[in-house]
């Protein structure tokens, strides 16, 4: 884990290594991070989380991304999800949507989010 300043947005990053985030009360522990750093923008590699993330219909996204937002929370999944992509037009849909607004984002490296946030 670590800590960094990205034009005035507090970020913690989360190792690529460690627990995965499997289900809902996972969340917690982000945002528990999250305030122990008093960090604004989450960033989680996309190795950090379970394959069920990615089926929508598994609902677990939609709990992950509702609790850390509900909490003021901006996140950032970054990596490759071009597989999960191709296998799911509604991931596709809710993936191109979450990139429209400034809570969640799905980017493929770091470089692109620190375009975006100084953006």
């Amino acid at each position: 884990m670590r800590i960094d300043d990205i034009n005035g947005t507090r970020v913690l990053f989360f190792d690529a290594t460690g627990p995965a985030i499997a289900a809902p009360g996972d969340a917690n522990d982000l945002i528990g991070e999250a305030w122990g750093h008093e960090a604004t923008f989450l960033v989680v590699p996309v190795e950090r989380l379970a394959p069920a993330f990615f089926e929508l219909r598994s609902l677990l996204a939609g709990e992950i991304i509702q609790k850390i937002v509900t909490y003021r929370l901006r996140v950032a999944i970054i990596g490759d999800i071009s597989e999960y992509v191709a296998a799911s037009d509604a991931l596709r849909d809710f993936v191109w949507e979450s990139n429209r607004g400034t809570q969640v984002w799905f980017l493929p490296d770091e470089a692109s989010l620190v375009a975006r946030i100084g953006a």
